[in-house]
């Protein structure tokens, strides 16, 4: 507060305390005053290109946004000659774009250009509008850009480089009429844009638009080129000043809000969490926005966030319950099919035995969806068979951490790691899997000089824009992060006072490490001793260090020794406890670290708390006035396993194309098959639903309320967008209506109810209330009672008994590699532009356009030895299986690694070549250890990527517009100098 007491700035004569080094404008924005401003967002910060917000600063006129506060500062925005320049300025901005608001579909109260012009008592203008020698760019498949609208504001352009950091759009000042241009001046639909949709965000106008506005927004709007140039004629002529026709514009956007919903909802795709408004017309999708409320995102969105909700209204969608009548499937009712589940529940119970039965949870329905899924299992079954997809990806991160730290999520939000001095990725193509945390982290790289260090098979987005890359060979990352973490020891580099106060165990597993010299590891992961040293050395110096890391660490059989030695390692150099630092394991799915939190696992209640905790489950049992299973019960790895050794004969899955994402397809589907009774309850017929006796048609997120839990550990509500199509239910009703005709009728009437349970059993969410969750808010767990969330953890200890951490010895073998017959390895992993198995982003025709099927990467050193060109045809094998794809020719990958996609449910799926093997300590699935031989069905053909892909454009990097090139231009000057002539 002293210092705040020497930033005085005098507004209009009165003073104003302002923060040291604050934006003027965003000072002027918290007084009463008004300034106009268009180009400025506050998630942007000054761009300088309008010129709309000139004020007087201590007698001179400049731009407000392009000024931090200083002691003594005196600003007038009411005088003559201030509200001129502004005046200037705007008639600037309307020779740019034409203002036809009430046949615009952007006339929604949020144009802010027309608000701005309103707002001013702007009648009439000194200039008109002229028109531009460019046509409209409707080549993309998601927006289009209308230079004609286009004022050059350049919010795009700052988004797309410092926000999104995709670096596609610049403006070409250069031109006798500067424009918006994409890479090198190529169509939206060639260039280097994966349509992330945040150019349409924070366009002020209707220059830059969402293609499903177009035509369907407004009342006048969606009419012919010509008809609609006549309407806009016929409007000058009619209105004789700017007053008039705001006032029918405004009218007319009144009425839009009769027609037009907008409801938040949290994105149903990865595990970053973004939140936004999304607007429907009846069932119609017509654009999503971001905030900056957004807790988790801002106003970022990928393009799946932002675009791919095309699958809530597919014709695909399954709408009636299915029952298996013989070979074919037999529509039914709800009665009929809900009667027929719990008959054969029950009859199995009886004859064989609640352990008989096993149920897998959704990591894409809700939070209350997981808790009622468990409490099936649990209640009215009687078993702890009971798990979700986080065992094929996170669960080996979660035992890594349990066994040090003590919580198995994220140690912070995902502001700690955009603030990290140092980010370390290890195994994760964070540009792809979580584009918009990966935007943080590169926004941080390229504007805060944070350093980025990764690890990796491929040279994906992130490589390429690393400090340093390393190619570790496959499943040896173990012994990387153990030689560097005892390099630090032998250094005496470690953080001694961290570890004498918070952790345990420090002599045994600093004994642990006598294996892991520098020459060890270099041999085994090829990673050269010098280069492992300035690691150790970069880790060691740097304040704060936060580690990212995906599938490419636990999908090995050492995925949870592995990610316990990142810990260790964070453990050893004091990186927990303190903003900017610590463990992050980036979950994959929307709600798959939810679906785990509230209880979906085999050994664990609601909020990691063990079965076989009498205390915990006397708890339950009081609760739910029944006596609960002690024992663990089985996960899906050993519930497939369980089906071929003849000790399981029924299984419940919800929302999980098990027979595709689960390693080994031809195993698992010939599991389902032995199977006395099968119930898949998801949005379409899956590959997984074909096996089933009974299909349950289930609602999407737009369709329900909830909540999701992101990979930050933050609980979101999501609201009823859609009313779920006649015929399909949300997860939580259908479980209901389950457990009714079973003889337990819950009650609940909607999932607030759910959601106050859980937090009544669970002390990890005892404070977690809806109305505590409205809106944008959220919480980040542990919650207590008195709503008190956790976003940074281990604050004030770890969760033991004597408040400290304990370091986790480790030994290491290496139990895989590639042989003469079996000579290549296949990676593996996400697409930005499809999710998983592809059931919901191939039902996106703007998505399935850019990328319309799988591919095998191969590295030209590998291409030339085997004679193929892009496009081959080829075939790998296994020792499991085979599985084909088309060649692309990439230096993503180098010598003898292959990629696939994850992305394909036919016969490029990448599970028809992976086998049984898991981790050992938590049975995950080993989907990177896969070694193949390559056969050559054909030598060169089509590309499996289409020429217009993002992937075959060329990025024009540089810092926000480069507005001093405008100001340099011969027909510029600055309204404030000729107001001053």
């Amino acid at each position: 507060m002293l210092e705040r007491d020497h930033t005085v700035v005098t507004i209009n004569g009165s003073e104003y305390l302002a923060d040291p080094g604050q934006n003027l404008l965003d000072l002027i924005n918290s007084t009463n005053e008004t300034v106009p401003q268009i180009c400025y967002n506050e998630s942007l910060g000054p761009i300088e290109t309008c010129d709309t917000c000139i004020v007087q600063v201590n007698g001179e006129l400049k731009r407000a946004c392009g000024l931090k506060v200083e002691a003594g500062m005196r600003v007038q925005t009411e005088l003559p000659q201030v509200k001129i320049a502004q005046k200037e300025a705007l008639d600037t901005i309307l020779e740019n774009h034409e203002l036809y608001c009430t046949v615009c579909d952007y006339n929604n109260g949020d144009c802010e250009i027309h608000n701005t012009m309103d707002e001013f008592g702007l009648e009439h203008q000194s200039r008109p509008f002229k028109e531009k020698p460019y046509n409209r760019d409707d080549s993309g498949s998601f927006y289009r850009y209308d230079p004609d609208q286009c004022i050059l504001c350049g919010r795009c352009v700052e988004v797309c480089q410092d926000v999104q950091v995709n670096e596609t759009l610049t403006i070409d000042w250069e031109r006798q009429q500067p424009r918006v241009i994409w890479d090198n001046d190529v169509p939206i639909d060639q260039s280097s844009c994966v349509n992330c949709g945040q150019c349409s965000t924070v366009c002020p106008c209707n220059a830059m638009m969402e293609k499903g506005m177009e035509g369907d927004a407004g009342f006048l709007t969606g009419q012919e080129p010509g008809l609609l140039k006549s309407m806009i004629d016929l409007t000058k002529k009619v209105e004789t000043g700017y007053g008039p026709l705001f006032a029918v514009s405004d009218t007319e956007a009144a009425m839009r809000e009769e027609r037009i919903k907008k409801t938040k909802t949290v994105c149903t795709y990865c595990g970053v969490g973004c939140s936004f408004d999304v607007w429907t017309k009846d069932r119609e999708v017509l654009k999503v926005v971001p905030h900056a409320e957004s807790p988790a995102n801002g106003i970022s969105t990928c393009v799946k966030g932002k675009f791919g909700w095309d699958y809530v209204n597919s014709k695909d969608r399954l709408t009636k319950p299915l029952i298996r009548k013989g070979e074919i499937f037999e529509e039914v009712e709800w009665d009929e099919a809900i009667s027929y589940v719990a008959k054969r529940f029950n009859e199995i119970k009886v004859e064989k035995g609640a352990d008989h039965l096993g149920f897998i949870s959704s990591s894409k329905a809700t939070n209350e969806e997981s808790y009622l899924m468990q409490k099936l299992a649990r209640q009215i079954i009687g078993t702890n068979n009971i798990d979700n997809c986080s065992r094929y990806c996170q669960t080996p991160a979660t035992m890594g951490l349990f066994r040090t730290v003590g919580h198995g999520g994220d140690s912070g939000s995902i502001s700690d790691i955009a603030k990290a001095e140092l980010v370390i990725t290890i195994g994760s193509n964070t540009a792809e899997s979580h584009p918009v945390l990966a935007s943080r982290i590169k926004r941080s790289h390229k504007l805060f000089n944070q350093k980025l260090f990764v690890f990796d098979l491929r040279k994906h987005e992130m490589a390429q824009r690393a400090d340093r890359f390393y190619r570790p060979k496959p499943g040896s990352d173990l012994v990387w992060l153990s030689a560097v973490t005892k390099y630090i020891l032998d250094q005496g580099w470690e953080d001694r006072k961290f570890l004498d106060e918070w952790v345990n165990s420090y002599e045994e597993y600093k004994q642990s490490l006598e294996p892991f010299t520098l020459e060890y590891a270099s041999d085994l992961t090829g990673i050269p001793v010098d280069e492992l040293k300035n690691v150790a050395e970069e880790i060691a110096k740097s304040e704060t260090v936060s580690i990212c890391w995906a599938m490419g660490i636990t999908q090995h059989m050492r995925g949870s020794d592995t990610s316990t030695a990142i810990s260790n390692l964070l453990l050893v150099t004091g990186n927990y406890m303190k903003p900017g630092a610590g463990a992050y394991p980036l979950r994959g799915h929307n709600n798959v670290q939810g679906c785990s939190d509230f209880g979906s696992m085999p050994n664990f209640f609601p909020g990691y708390e063990k079965t076989t905790d009498d205390e915990v489950r006397s708890r339950y049992e009081k609760a739910w006035g029944v006596e609960l299973p002690a024992e663990f019960g089985k996960d899906n790895h050993q519930m497939i396993e369980a089906i071929h050794d003849g000790n399981l004969s029924s299984m419940f899955v919800i929302g999980e194309d098990t027979g595709i994402v689960d390693a080994n397809i031809n195993y698992v589907t010939d599991a389902f098959e032995k199977l006395d009774f099968f119930v898949v309850q998801d949005l379409f017929l899956t590959k997984t639903a074909e096996y089933a006796d009974v299909v349950l048609p289930a609602a999407p997120s737009l369709e329900k309320d909830g909540t999701f839990t992101n990979t930050e550990r933050r609980i979101q509500r999501l609201y009823k967008s859609l009313d779920p199509l006649p015929g399909a239910k949300p997860d939580w009703e259908i479980l209901s209506l389950l457990a009714k005709e079973m003889g337990y009728d819950w009650g609940y009437e909607h999932p607030a109810e759910i959601m106050a349970e859980s937090a009544s059993l669970s002390p990890m969410f005892a404070g977690v209330t809806y109305d505590r969750l409205e809106g944008y808010n959220s919480l980040q767990w542990p919650v207590a009672q008195d709503g008190t969330d956790t976003p940074l953890l281990f604050t004030e200890g770890f969760p033991f008994e004597d408040k400290k951490a304990r370091l986790y010895p480790l030994d290491f073998q290496l139990e895989y590699d590639t042989t003469d017959e079996y000579d290549l390895h296949v990676n593996n992993g996400r697409l930005l532009e499809h999710f998983h198995e592809g059931n919901m982003t191939y039902k996106s025709e703007g998505i399935a356009r850019k990328t319309p099927n799988s591919f095998v990467e191969v590295s030209p050193e590998l291409a030339k030895e085997r004679g193929i060109e892009e496009g081959a045809q080829v075939k790998l094998i296994s020792d499991a299986g085979s599985a084909t794809g088309r060649v692309t020719i990439t230096d993503r990958v180098s010598g003898k690694e292959l990629f696939m996609p994850l992305n394909d449910n036919g016969k490029s799926a990448i599970n028809f070549l992976t086998d049984n093997r898991v981790d050992k300590d938590s049975n995950t699935p080993a989907y990177k250890e896969i070694a193949v031989k390559m056969k050559i069905l054909k030598k060169e053909g089509e590309s499996p990527i289409p020429s217009n892909n993002h992937r075959r454009g060329e990025p024009v990097p540089q810092v926000s517009v480069k507005v001093e090139k405008k100001w340099q231009r011969e027909d510029y000057e600055f309204p404030g100098s000729k107001v001053r002539r």
